[in-house]
Parts: C-alpha cells; structure tokens; sequence
C-alpha cells in the first residue's frame, strides 16, 4: 500500500463534481485533510480497443462463395461485376469473381492516388500558399502551392487543420510598408500545367458539386463559398478576391499572373500534413482534393503537373510500392473519368497491403476509409444490420453513371481482418440497387461465422 498525506479538494463546477487532490501544500480554505490515507492498488488495465485475435478463424471459401456469387453476378450490379476478398494476415484469396478483368473504378482510383501521396511524399509534408511583393507599389501577388483548403473562415468549414487567408494576410499587413494601400492581387497558378480538366471529364463536370478546374491556388477546395456544395468555376480569382478582402481591399484588382523574379516574400501558411489530407479526399471522397496530392505527386517524381503527368506519377509510384499496374490505366488522380481503368485484385491488394503494413506508409490511409453507418460517404449506409455496427466495415465508395464500386476492410463475426472490393461498371438497375447489393456484400462477409 501507499501511504501518504492527501489534500482533498471537492469543487462544485457546472453541477458536477470535480476532485483535486494536492500533494505537499499548506491546506487551502475549507481543504479537508486526510492523514495517512490508504490508496487502493490498482490493477492492469483492460484494452480499450483490443487487437485482434490471431487465432480467429478464417472464412470458408466455399462458404463464401454460395454466399457472394449470387449479389455479384445479381442483376443489381449487371453484367461483368468484379470482386475480391483476401484474408489480411496470410494473403489468402478467399473469393474473387473475374478480379482480373479491367473495369472503370470511379472514385476507388483515390486508394491509389493516397498510396502514391503517402510513399512517394512524407506523410508529415505540408504545401506552402506564399504571397510576394508586386512589380509595383500597391501589387501583391498570391502564389498558389497545391493546396485548395486555403480557408476563408477561422477554422475552416470543410477541412479541419487548414490554413487561412486571415492568417496570410496579416502576416502581409506587417510585411508591407506602413500606409500601403493594395490595389492589385496577380494569382499566381503556374505550378500547374495543362488543361484543367481531365479527359473523360463531361461539360457538367467543372464546376458542380464535386469538381472545379484543377488550380494550383484555391480556396475551401474551389467551393463558391466557405461549407457550400457547389464548386467554382474561377478557383483562381476566387482566391484573390477573398485575399483582398481579408487584406482590407476588397476593391482591389484581381487578375491571372505570375510573380516577377526574385520577388520579396510578404507571407506564408502551411497547409495541413499530406497524411491529413489524404484521409480528408478518401472520407467525402472529394476530387479536388485528388487532383491537387495527384499534382503533388507528379513534382515529386519529376513529372509535370498536368493530369497526364500526375496519372503517370501515381501509377509508378503504386508500382514501386509492390502493386501490379499492368492493368491500370489512369486519366485523372480522383476517379472522375470514365476512362480510367483498374482491376479488383489491384484494389484488395492495396487494402491488404495497407492493412498488414506491407505498403508502409500507405498504411495511413486506412484511417481515411468512411466508416459503414458513420461517417464520410457511407454515413448513411450499411447502418440498419447489426452486423455492421460502427468500425466493422470500412470502406471507399465509387459511383459514376452505370458504375458502383466498394472497397474496404471487413472484421468477421468471428473476428477475422478482411481486405475486400466488388466494382460493377455496367450497372443497369440503378444507385439505390447497386449500392444495396454493395452493402450486402460487406454485411455477408461482416456476419460470416462460416470457417
């Protein structure tokens, strides 16, 4: 036992009850001193999130596959539905249907722009937005560094950690010679090349709600205001003009430029660590975000940042990690083309490989995954079977016009780590069919006590 001479002090705060327990002082007013009091020996504490069993059993492949087959090859899902299911801790195929075969992927194509983010870039790399001085008095010029979260707002509406243009442009407020009066931003986006969108992206695509010209300065990720859905049109310009109004100048001019040489740096903010942002574009599956740590990538490895290069880029860099690319054929760094091509096995094995630690900082992804029943884009599914109850199923969702796709992480009733991803391309039974299927998938292997 412990003995010792104990100071208890009982606070009422809020209508609770707080106790403050003071070691060697003089006793405070109304303080009630316990001499030699006997503290209770505690024991080991229990896990507050267990790791999971070794010996759980593994899945039946015959089981799964009587349970599976008939939700892949359903009419929900159409013709040429693809799938694979790998046990984590061996490897093991446990269920595949045409794995092999390329199909477009939508948004899953995120998985292998995050693991190209992750192992091609340190995962605590941030992107700079710098602001210099003009070629004349009154002319500042916002140099855009990849980062679309620049925020409009203290925090930010839509990407926690991120910079804002408050804070920049305070910073410039000091720099600057007192009495100046800013008249002219210049946007300066030429760290990107190309056009500004990618092939296979349709007219409706840039802007709506889930895609903007790909810029290299934005603000709240091209959104027309800060928490709106609706993306812009004019990335760019948009980030000027909220930078003039910060700076007290909302009257000034704002224009497409670039920076004269050698001009003197007035400002500078970070954005929030790649492993952030790469956790952010998988949760709402957001494209912007995609295509901008794609660009990232592509700079990285000495490509240029265009979507062509950044295409390049990540699929070499999803090479190097270990992943067979053969079949892969890229067009943008977000899913959104139609052209883009991946198969199901290449989608397990990222998940597996992040899984067992195999893709080394590419394990970081898995805490982007939305959560079946809880966050991000499956907030809303997956969450009236009690089989998958919070943390069971995680999983990236895909969705363009006729394609459906998941692929995510399972835990077995029985406790076993599952890397799995099913993509329909030619679904003709519509979202709320496709995605249903989907869902019964993961529930099917979530609830297999079926060793």
């Amino acid at each position: 036992m412990i003995m010792a001479v104990v100071t208890v002090v009982l606070l009422l705060v809020g209508g609770g009850i707080g106790l403050a327990v003071l070691l060697g002082r003089d006793d405070p007013e109304g303080a009630v001193a316990v001499e030699d009091a006997e503290l209770p020996e505690l024991g080991p504490a229990d896990p507050v999130l267990a790791s999971l069993s070794s010996d759980a059993p593994v899945p039946g492949a015959d089981v799964l596959a009587t349970r599976l087959t008939p939700l892949v090859t359903g009419s929900a899902l159409g013709s040429g539905a693809t799938a694979s299911v790998v046990d984590v801790a061996t490897g093991e195929v446990l269920f595949e249907e045409e794995a092999d075969a390329p199909v477009t992927p939508a948004s899953t194509v995120k998985l292998l722009t995050a693991v190209a983010a992750l192992t091609t870039l340190d995962p605590g790399d941030t992107f700079e937005t710098t602001v210099v001085s003009g070629a004349s008095p009154g002319e500042v010029v916002l140099v855009g560094g990849g980062d679309p979260t620049l925020s409009r707002t203290e925090p930010s509406l839509s990407y926690p950690g991120a910079p804002t243009v408050a804070d920049l442009a305070t910073q410039v407020v000091a720099a600057l010679p007192a009495g100046t009066a800013v008249t002219r931003v210049v946007v300066d986006s030429s760290l990107y090349s190309g056009p500004l969108t990618a092939p296979g992206w349709g007219p409706g695509d840039a802007p709506s709600t889930y895609a903007a010209p790909i810029t290299a300065t934005a603000v709240d990720g091209a959104r027309v205001s800060p928490g709106s859905l609706a993306r812009s049109g004019q990335p760019g310009l948009d980030a000027g003009a909220a930078f003039a109004d910060a700076l007290g100048a909302p009257g000034a001019t704002v224009v497409l430029g670039q920076a004269p040489a050698g001009a003197r740096t007035l400002g500078t903010v970070e954005s929030a660590p790649v492993v952030r942002q790469v956790e952010q574009m998988l949760s709402m599956s957001d494209n912007v975000l995609a295509e901008t740590l794609g660009r990232q990538v592509a700079i990285a490895r000495g490509e240029p940042a265009t979507f062509d290069g950044a295409a390049r880029a990540v699929t070499d860099a999803v090479e190097e990690a270990g992943i067979p690319v053969a079949d892969v054929s890229l067009a943008d760094s977000s899913g959104l083309s139609g052209t883009n091509s991946v198969t199901a096995d290449v989608l397990s094995a990222i998940i597996t490989g992040a899984a067992d630690g195999s893709l080394g900082n590419a394990a970081g992804l898995l805490a982007g995954l939305p959560i079946a029943g809880y966050d991000g884009t499956l907030a809303d599914r997956g969450d009236d079977d009690p089989a998958t109850a919070p943390g069971t199923v995680r999983a990236k969702t895909g969705t363009l016009l006729g394609v459906h796709a998941l692929a995510g992480t399972v835990v077995t009733v029985d406790g076993r780590l599952l890397a799995f991803a099913v993509v329909a391309d030619d679904a003709t039974g519509g979202e709320v069919a496709a995605e249903a299927a989907l869902d019964e998938f993961a529930a099917q292997l979530a609830a297999c006590g079926c060793s």
